[in-house]
């Protein structure tokens, strides 16, 4: 990590964590074997990024659309994110990184909500990097939940539809306390979102890797964050207005 340092403005990354079953496939092995690799490779990224000072750190570790894989898959996955947070929770709380988690959480086995809620309480004391496990996590869900909130705030006369605003959905959507990402990263060279923060990355940066997660490193990080330092970040603004604000009389 000698060389590898954050770029400027990248405060959030998020990640799409795919390719651990072709990987495992590969190798003439099962995909629980991508699994348990790709598990450790997570773990190695999320300290990573803690010692690089990041401030947020976004994981997209099971999706909606992940239910409907094998049964066998799912509880395996679902045994491994237990076992995991349950090992890792005192080096979180050893790197300072507060946890949390978006999603649909009451999906979850019992024993792993158990393991989640443990692990938040144990780190809300941390005041370093915040680390978001996006669990039966999907964007379309999330804002199809803020919409029913907005549409019961309406009937019950506490919101006026025309209050309905971009901020007023923001507000209601699980990532309310997070900025949105500045940085979406996805392995195994898929380009989709795939149903990750579909709201939140309306202007966030996109970097595709062809690198499958477990093979994940810091190679991949630096040449994502060497992608992120080239993007001239303009939200919807011209170069001109970018470069010469004060010439252009749009600073106050």
């Amino acid at each position: 990590m000698n060389s590898l340092s954050l770029p400027p403005h990248l405060n959030h990354l998020a990640i799409i964590m795919d390719g651990n079953g072709r990987w495992a496939e590969l190798r003439g092995r099962d995909r629980a074997f991508g699994h348990i690799r790709g598990a450790r490779v997570a773990k190695e990224t999320i300290e990573t990024c803690a010692k690089l000072g990041l401030k947020q750190l976004t994981l997209y570790t099971f999706s909606t659309e992940n239910w409907a894989r094998p049964k066998s898959e799912v509880s395996f996955l679902m045994l491994l994110l237990g076992r995991h947070l349950r090992k890792e929770r005192a080096n979180l709380v050893r790197n300072n990184i507060r946890f949390s988690v978006i999603g649909q959480i009451d999906r979850l086995p019992q024993a792993v909500r158990d393991e989640i809620d443990k692990t938040i309480q144990d780190t809300k004391a941390c005041s370093g990097m915040n680390l978001t496990f996006a669990l039966s996590y999907g964007g379309r869900q999330e804002i199809a939940e803020a919409a029913r909130v907005l549409a019961r705030e309406v009937a019950a006369g506490v919101l006026r539809p025309e209050e309905i605003t971009e901020a007023a959905i923001t507000q209601r959507l699980q990532t309310r306390k997070m900025a949105d990402p500045d940085l979406i990263l996805r392995t195994s060279g898929e380009y989709r979102l795939s149903n990750f923060m579909l709201w939140q990355a309306a202007y966030s940066e996109l970097f595709i890797s062809e690198t499958l997660w477990p093979d994940f490193g810091e190679k991949t990080l630096e040449e994502a964050f060497s992608h992120f330092a080239g993007c001239e970040r303009r939200f919807g603004k011209t170069t001109a207005q970018i470069k010469e604000p004060t010439r252009l009389g749009l600073v106050q």
